[in-house]
């Protein structure tokens, strides 16, 4: 389905946190120029995700914790062994 936002839409509230949690995992962000949340979206019903808002809770608990730090760390080497 497409969205006539042209935003990346995700079936399910569950799908988008996903996304938003692998998104922080593969890219470095600046602050405020990072997603931070998920919203159904008014014009197509899916989930996207956004940078303004509230910092959603998993996220925000992933962050404090440093999971999201050691998801990227083993994803380094993951990929710095599929190399050799």
């Amino acid at each position: 389905m497409t969205c006539p936002t042209h935003k990346r839409c995700h079936a399910t509230y569950a799908l988008a946190e996903e996304a938003l949690i692998g998104a922080h995992v593969a890219y470095r962000y600046g602050k405020g120029s990072r997603p931070v949340g998920v919203y159904q979206c008014d014009e197509c019903g899916q989930y996207h995700l956004t940078s303004q808002g509230e910092v959603n809770p998993r996220l925000q608990k992933m962050l404090e914790e440093g999971q999201i730090q050691k998801q990227k760390e083993a994803s380094w080497w993951e990929e710095k062994f599929k190399r050799k």
